[in-house]
């Protein structure tokens, strides 16, 4: 059940915003083998003059932030960065304006409905 926030500057999408989720999330899926229904991520454009960035970076220089259930291995962990990576190549975003940072959390930190994540089957393996 990862929760993702992505950020990036606006312009460059031109309403391919759809298509920057749906890459992401294709991403999770393939590299940590979330379900396909397993969604939450919110996309975030900011004017060029509100995001700054490293001067080697491109217009559509791009952070991935990832808040998932602690226990991922640094091999799917790797698999998510390539997987990233690859998906949004089909957007124009080359390697170089793709940024991940990963939220390792346990599940006790996490709460829906009302109740401690950790205190419920989350319907997916996590150590993968």
């Amino acid at each position: 059940m990862p929760s993702t926030r992505i950020e990036t500057r606006s312009g460059w999408l031109a309403g391919r915003q759809g298509e920057l989720i749906d890459a992401v999330q294709a991403a999770l899926v393939e590299a940590i083998r979330i379900p396909e229904t397993d969604l939450c991520i919110r996309l975030m454009e900011y004017p060029a003059g509100s995001f700054a960035c490293p001067p080697d970076r491109g217009p559509r220089y791009t952070i991935i932030e990832i808040s998932l259930f602690a226990g991922r291995s640094v091999a799917a962990k790797r698999r998510l960065y390539a997987a990233i990576a690859a998906h949004l190549a089909s957007l124009g975003v080359p390697d170089a304006d793709i940024f991940v940072v990963l939220h390792d959390e346990g599940r006790e930190n996490w709460g829906a409905r009302g109740v401690a994540l950790c205190d419920v089957d989350p319907g997916f393996a996590i150590e993968v």
